[in-house]
This record gives C-alpha cells, sequence and structure tokens, in this order.
C-alpha cells in the first residue's frame, strides 16, 4: 500500500496528464489513467483526483482569489495540479492543514521552480487563515 506522499504524488501526475490531454483537446478515460498510474487500487487517489476535477471550477476561484497579480491559468500544469488538490484536500478532507500544506510545498519543490513554490505556500497560508 502507498503512503499519502506517494498517493498525492500519483494523483499529481494523474491531474497533470489530464489538463495536458484536454489541453491538446484529446478524449480521455478517467479510470485508465489511474490505472495507468496505480499499481494498486487507491481510495485516496481516487477521492483527490474525482474530487479535484469535480470541484475545479471552484478551486480555480479559489487559487485566483489568493494568488497576487497572476491567475491559476498562467501557472505551469504540475503547479495547477499541486494547487487544486491541496485546495480541495484543506476545503473537502479530513486532513490537517499543516500536513496538506507541507505535502503540497515538498511536491512543488520536487516537480516545480523555487517561484511557484513559494507562490503555492502563500496561496494556502492565505486561503487557511480566510476560509478555514
Amino acid at each position: 500500500m502507498q503512503n499519502r506522499s506517494e498517493s498525492r504524488r500519483i494523483a499529481m501526475t494523474c491531474l497533470y496528464q489530464m489538463d495536458i490531454l484536454k489541453q491538446n483537446h484529446l478524449q480521455y478515460d478517467v479510470e485508465e489513467i489511474l490505472k495507468e498510474n496505480c499499481e494498486v487500487d487507491n481510495e485516496f487517489v481516487k477521492d483527490l483526483v474525482f474530487g479535484v476535477l469535480t470541484t475545479q471550477e471552484e478551486l480555480d476561484t479559489i487559487a485566483n482569489k489568493y494568488l497576487k497579480d497572476w491567475r491559476i491559468d498562467r501557472l505551469d500544469k504540475t503547479g495547477v495540479a499541486i494547487l487544486r488538490m491541496a485546495i480541495y484536500e484543506l476545503k473537502y478532507m479530513d486532513t490537517p492543514a499543516v500536513v496538506v500544506i507541507n505535502e503540497a510545498i515538498e511536491l512543488a519543490k520536487k516537480y516545480t521552480d523555487e517561484d511557484l513554490v513559494k507562490m503555492i505556500n502563500a496561496v494556502l497560508d492565505k486561503f487557511m487563515k480566510e476560509e478555514l
């Protein structure tokens, strides 16, 4: 069984792939992408992926509210996936906020640049303080 950090990485990868496919107007099956990325059936990954997909418009509105002089559609696709996942998890799941933010920052450090790490941290911190 995967730990939560690895599950978040897998969810990020799935969301990234779907965003790229959607951007290129290509059809995709969410279940197939999940199967390709998960060695075992993982409810946490499914909850994150389907949760982000069903609330994406709301998540983007929240992100845009806290992105200073930016919009979520200007961020790279990896950063978008991380930010959407973290906002979703903060808003809709029982994970402690400090854990969600730390995990998002660790993913961002590994897969994005330093400026985006700071931006993600600032958005999540402001969201947590003002809306949770």
